[in-house]
C-alpha cells in the first residue's frame, strides 16, 4: 500500500507546474510567450534569468525528492526511488492539471539521477555545459547530457534495474525532444541568446 501511494503522490507532485507557476507570479502566461513551453529554459528567456534558474532548481526537487526521500518515508529498498523518481518525470511531461501537456523533463530527472546516481549526473552536467558554450543549443545539450547519464550508469553498473529504467528515461526524453530534432537536423533550431526563442 505504501509503494501504491507514494507512486501517486510521485506524480502529482511532479505534475506541479512550477514554471507556470513562477511566471504568473510575474504576470507572464509562460504558455504564450516564446517557445510556449513551462520549463526553466523558457522561463530563463521570458522572464529573467533569476526566475529560471529558480525554476530549474524547482523543478529538479521534483525529481530528487521522490527518488532520494520517499523510499526513506516508506523504508523501501533504494531501487524504488527509480520508480518514484520516473513517476515523479511523466507527471512533469504530462501533468494532469494541464491536461497533460507539460515540460520535456530534463530539470526533472537531473534531480531524480541526482537522488540515486550523483557521479552520473555530474558527467551529464559537464557535458552540457561543454555542448552548450561549443553549440549554444540548449535542445542539443540537454540531447548530449541525457545520453552520456545514461551511459555511466551501464558503466558504473549502477544494477540492471536501474541501468534498463535509465535507460528508457533517457529514450523519454530524446522523444519529447524530437522537434528540436528535427530542427536541429534543418538548421532553424534557435541558439541561446537570441530574442527569437526556439522550442526547448
Amino acid at each position: 500500500m505504501a509503494i501504491v501511494i507514494l507512486t501517486v503522490l510521485a506524480y502529482l507532485f511532479g505534475a506541479i507546474p512550477f514554471g507556470l507557476l513562477v511566471a504568473k507570479s510575474r504576470g507572464i502566461d509562460i504558455r504564450k510567450q516564446g517557445s510556449g513551453n513551462i520549463g526553466a529554459t523558457n522561463v530563463f528567456r521570458c522572464v529573467g534569468k533569476g526566475w529560471g534558474i529558480f525554476t530549474f532548481v524547482l523543478d529538479a526537487l521534483k525529481g530528487f525528492i521522490p527518488a532520494f526521500v520517499f523510499p526513506l518515508l516508506g523504508k523501501l529498498d533504494d531501487e524504488y526511488g527509480v520508480l518514484f523518481g520516473i513517476t515523479a518525470i511523466i507527471g512533469h511531461s504530462f501533468p494532469v492539471y494541464l491536461k497533460f501537456k507539460g515540460g520535456k523533463g530534463v530539470a526533472t530527472s537531473a534531480g531524480m539521477l541526482l537522488g540515486i546516481a550523483p557521479l552520473a549526473v555530474g558527467v551529464g552536467f559537464l557535458c552540457w555545459v561543454v555542448c552548450m558554450v561549443v553549440s549554444r543549443y540548449v535542445s542539443l545539450s540537454s540531447i548530449v547530457a541525457t545520453v552520456v547519464v545514461a551511459a555511466m550508469v551501464w558503466i558504473q553498473d549502477q544494477g540492471l534495474v536501474v541501468n534498463i529504467a535509465l535507460t528508457a528515461l533517457a529514450a523519454l526524453v530524446i522523444w519529447l525532444h524530437r522537434a528540436n530534432i528535427k530542427r536541429l537536423l534543418n538548421g532553424t533550431e534557435s541558439r541561446f541568446g537570441k530574442k527569437k526563442a526556439g522550442k526547448v
